[in-house]
């Protein structure tokens, strides 16, 4: 895997996610991730829109498949050359993510152990706080499903088959999530924004 597909996929962009923020068009993207190395200009676009060094485009062969690197800065103010990578390790990602299926029945703790475990594992990375804004999007809505479907007033095997559909609906999300980060080292459910 080129290091600027490996970057671009750690970042969850598209390539014409990149092209925008870059201003690289998406053939030259494509080009660079079959095995182009990017000069000049195009390559100071591409490390300035991914946060990342220079260096870090032109690919490293050594680098695990279970672990991606992404660009943070540790001060918006900082100057982008003192950027730092966050390593990701998808296996305690995985375990991560799957924290949260223990605990469906207890809201708060669909939340809270995702987030200790990823102080634990020193997991402080975007796909990290997207699993962990997931189970607090679901948690703020799970509740206001159910007290809809009991103005609903449809009866008690109705109630009973309500939070069964709603404790599946976040198995299913962590389960399907797990086999994404298992194929593609990613999430399927993610949301545009950070709640954390």
């Amino acid at each position: 895997m080129s290091a600027l597909k490996r970057v671009r996929e750690g970042q969850h962009l598209t390539q014409e996610e990149l092209s925008s923020n870059s201003g690289i068009s998406v053939r030259t993207i494509q080009r660079i991730e079959s095995g182009v190395l990017p000069k000049g200009h195009t390559l100071k676009a591409l490390a300035k829109a991914l946060q990342v060094s220079e260096n870090d485009l032109l690919g490293n062969p050594d680098v695990n498949e279970d672990t991606v690197f992404v660009s943070t800065t540790a001060d918006t103010n900082a100057v982008e050359s003192e950027n730092t990578l966050t390593h990701i390790d998808i296996p305690k990602i995985k375990l991560i993510n799957l924290s949260s299926i223990l605990f469906v029945l207890l809201p708060p703790l669909n939340i809270i152990t995702p987030l200790v475990l990823s102080r634990l594992f020193k997991q402080n990375n975007t796909i990290a706080k997207q699993i962990i804004s997931l189970q607090i999007l679901w948690t703020i809505l799970a509740p206001i499903v159910f007290i809809l479907g009991i103005l609903l007033k449809l009866g008690s095997s109705f109630t009973i088959g309500l939070i069964a559909c709603i404790a599946l609906s976040n198995v299913l999300l962590i389960l399907i999530n797990l086999a994404e980060l298992d194929r593609n080292k990613r999430l399927r459910f993610k949301l545009n924004f950070s709640i954390i």
